[in-house]
């Protein structure tokens, strides 16, 4: 199954998508977007174009294992883009993911504007990523 991954935020929201094996995730686009509505209409279209059957919203816990205003915010949108999308929607731990995305960034030299650009979809397939391992251990 094809899936779609989220890494919303508030200026740019970074998209991500697997292949229909589930092994490897890919970036696909950042929307550089503040507005929730229209993010959930480019990520509808974006899901139609690439066929998927679920989508994977990163959902931001607190380092103590609790869910904040971010978090709920992200709740809400995963929701508002399932009913719009029709497509079933999870949330899906995204901590540390920017951190990681930072740090896979620094090891290809990538800096400056070329970063800002990339990174919330660095962020999204690694949220993808986590969430392909976790579904292929599951059914080991």
């Amino acid at each position: 199954m094809i899936i779609l991954a989220v890494d919303f935020g508030d200026s740019r929201t970074g998209v991500a998508v697997c292949d229909p094996t589930e092994f490897l995730a890919s970036p696909v686009e950042v929307i550089n977007e503040r507005y929730a509505p229209k993010v959930i209409e480019r990520l509808c279209a974006v899901a139609s174009e690439k066929n998927a059957g679920l989508i994977v919203v990163g959902y931001p816990k607190s380092m103590n294992d609790t869910a904040g205003d971010r978090a709920e915010k992200s709740k809400k949108f995963a929701d508002a883009l399932s009913e719009a999308s029709g497509i079933e929607t999870v949330l899906w731990d995204e901590r540390l993911t920017t951190v990681s995305a930072h740090n896979a960034l620094n090891a290809v030299n990538v800096r400056g504007k070329k970063r800002k650009a990339v990174i919330d979809s660095v962020a999204a397939v690694m949220i993808l990523q986590s969430y392909l391992d976790y579904r292929r251990n599951r059914n080991a």
